[in-house]
């Protein structure tokens, strides 16, 4: 598997791509082209131009969760797709992969819209949606987790904001939040997005839909900003049990996060334009 960062709220130094608060990933695995979260405008399409990515035939978008900084690349996607068409150019429109949840209104604070700017209706007339809360196999080896379980006691204790399911908010517990796992020889590789249902959380789940218990590396954002100190502690016992190898945090994780996290596993650097193969 090859996985690009084509979006980071980080850049890495004399690499001069550009970053923003979000995350996308460019994932290839036995010849499917997946794009992971589209980031929170289009810049997953500019950093994939300046590396001479074609987007235009992507297999399956995944979106990681509903939120904007995850979903908002969709709008210009749908743009660069009637652009090609005006132009003559090959494309695919590709499925979406996520959980039912994900499409729907999210809101915060009555007033502050969170979720994806293009609306479920609108997507499914022009691309297929796959909905499911069970695990999905992209691949022989690269799964998408569905709805992750929320088992131990220090992650995943807050609500944020609302969701609009029938035309009733509710509070929004982010049950839509999800992940992939990959597979090799050596273990799992976890790829996620914010980690809102709990990194150990995920990380659990991925052990038993793939019956492997080893982690060889995790990438992603794990929702560890100024943490409680119970959910650091609990991260680390985890982390340290578990002999998770390397941990790429990224995204919507804090530098006093990864310093701690440093103690337990290996940190390594994350940023827009890397390539990692697995």
């Amino acid at each position: 598997m090859e996985l690009t960062v084509l979006v980071d709220n980080n850049t890495i130094v004399d690499h001069y791509f550009e970053g923003e608060p979000g995350l996308s990933f460019l994932i290839k695995d036995k010849g499917k082209k997946i794009l992971f979260d589209l980031g929170y405008s289009d810049l997953f399409i500019r950093n994939a131009n300046r590396l001479g990515i074609n987007l235009n035939d992507v297999d399956n978008i995944v979106f990681s969760h509903g939120h904007i900084d995850h979903t908002g690349g969709l709008f210009h996607f749908f743009n660069m797709m009637a652009e090609a068409h005006l132009e003559k150019l090959m494309f695919k429109a590709p499925e979406i992969i996520c959980h039912p949840l994900a499409l729907e209104e999210k809101i915060d604070q009555g007033f502050c819209y969170i979720g994806t700017p293009v609306g479920k209706e609108t997507i499914g007339r022009y691309i297929d949606c796959r909905f499911t809360k069970e695990p999905f196999w992209i691949t022989d080896d690269l799964v998408f987790l569905g709805e992750v379980p929320r088992e131990n006691d220090f992650e995943s204790r807050n609500d944020m904001g609302n969701v609009l399911i029938d035309g009733k908010e509710a509070k929004d517990g982010l049950l839509d939040d999800s992940a992939m796992a990959y597979r090799t020889d050596k273990g799992l590789v976890i790829i996620t997005g914010c980690s809102h249902a709990g990194i150990c959380n995920i990380a659990s789940h991925a052990m038993d839909v793939c019956g492997e218990d080893r982690i060889v590396d995790i990438i992603g954002g794990l929702h560890l900003i100024e943490p409680r100190p119970e959910v650091m502690n609990g991260t680390m016992g985890f982390f340290k049990e578990k002999k998770i190898t390397s941990v790429r945090a990224c995204h919507c994780t804090d530098l006093a996060s990864k310093i701690e996290l440093s103690k337990v596993s290996k940190i390594i650097e994350v940023g827009t334009g890397q390539t990692i193969e697995y």
